[in-house]
């Protein structure tokens, strides 16, 4: 599976001609929406049904099956949100044995049961951007440090082409925080367990 990132918490993940939508809010950003009929889309948190006919649309907890793709929908606390209130979605998804987790803007704290249901991660996505809009490199780091994914894509930061509600860091500032090297920069990530380590490695997605 291939991950190409479009700003914001925006991902556009492909799959044997599969294509899955992580949180487009790209329109609402300043930017075009990159929903196409019949993709799969998911959001992190609640958000209306998109326009274009997708082939399924998921913003809450759940389990679901696409052609060769498993995908579990965690409830998990907001990052802002009141303590005890489940209002956020993680996703799980398992493409080709390999395990990716979104986090999207949740409480770095997670409980026995949410672990147990996230499991072992290869590839784990989390925002950055801070300023009490999203999760910082702090709570980033909190969740790295707890799932102990093999590898970290960074999201949700300053962006010039975008118009955040809220200033974001830069993703240097993020990078600096998190205080870990960055393994490489590309345009589109594919997963090789071949090329990962004992340590987390992290990744950069250049904004296509």
């Amino acid at each position: 599976m291939d991950l190409q990132y479009f700003g914001g918490d925006c991902l556009l993940l492909t799959d044997k001609g599969l294509r899955v939508i992580l949180d487009d809010t790209l329109a609402e950003l300043g930017a075009k929406a990159i929903i196409k009929p019949g993709d799969v889309v998911l959001y992190t948190s609640s958000h209306g049904r998109p326009t274009a006919e997708v082939r399924l649309f998921v913003d809450m907890p759940g389990e679901y099956e696409v052609s060769d793709l498993s995908i579990v929908g965690i409830a998990a606390r907001g990052h802002m949100d009141e303590p005890k209130t489940k209002a956020a979605t993680m996703y799980k998804i398992i493409a080709d044995s390999t395990t990716y987790l979104f986090t999207g803007n949740i409480y770095p704290e997670l409980s026995d049961e949410q672990l147990e249901s996230i499991g072992m991660v290869d590839v784990m996505v989390v925002p950055v951007g801070g300023n009490g809009y999203t999760l910082d490199a702090g709570g980033a780091l909190q969740l790295i440090k707890t799932i102990e994914p093999k590898v970290v894509i960074p999201v949700h930061y300053a962006d010039g082409g975008l118009q955040y509600p809220v200033e974001q860091q830069s993703l240097d500032v993020a990078l600096k925080n998190l205080g870990m090297e960055v393994r490489e920069t590309t345009g589109k990530f594919r997963y090789k367990p071949a090329e990962t380590g004992t340590t987390t490695q992290l990744i950069v997605l250049t904004r296509a």
